[in-house]
């Protein structure tokens, strides 16, 4: 449960939050309240802010993720600009020292995310890390998801079994992946 409360005063503080694409005439009758000096610009309602940009991903001191209505993927440094939308009660707290993030992967799709612990969909099986450790793993994933020569020597001859064996132990324990590797030689 979000215990912080988010307004277009606090908002951009040390935040992680999840904008969801919008439709670019959603703000044709809206006022624009702030323009940043990277070019975002930001137009808050009672429920929440519209933030039309180019950059998403890392954001300030923040971490702001668009997805898309399109391919539902994560939007990171696109050239275009898209326009997003998130209620305050998006917004939770972030920092380098706390563990708020868990990992979730798609294995149909080969993709891997992040949450915060106060997403909705957070269950406990998943492990919470910092910020650091979360992108340490991430990466580790998305290399279990792209390549194979890590498979080379492995008793398991599926890899896509093996791959999502070593990936979920990775998501819900504190086992190093060389570690996980070692249980298959």
């Amino acid at each position: 449960m979000n215990t912080a409360f988010y307004n277009k005063n606090n908002f951009h503080n040390h935040t992680f939050c999840i904008f969801k694409e919008v439709s670019i005439q959603t703000i044709t009758n809206l006022k624009l309240h702030y323009k940043s000096k990277s070019g975002s610009s930001y137009y808050f309602v009672e429920e929440g802010v519209y933030r039309l940009s180019n950059h998403w991903g890392r954001a300030a001191n923040c971490r702001w993720r668009l997805v898309t209505t399109t391919t539902q993927q994560k939007v990171n440094n696109d050239s275009q600009a898209k326009l997003g939308f998130a209620k305050w009660t998006d917004f939770h707290r972030d920092n380098e020292v706390e563990k708020l993030y868990f990992i979730a992967a798609n294995y149909v799709e080969q993709t891997v995310q992040f949450f915060h612990k106060e997403n909705e969909n957070y269950t406990p099986t998943a492990i919470l890390r910092t910020a650091t450790e979360t992108a340490k793993h991430i990466k580790q994933i998305r290399i279990l998801f792209h390549e194979t020569s890590w498979a080379n020597y492995l008793k398991e001859s599926n890899i896509a079994i093996l791959r999502k064996e070593i990936i979920q132990k990775l998501i819900e324990s504190e086992i190093s992946f060389q570690e996980i590797r070692r249980e298959y030689l």
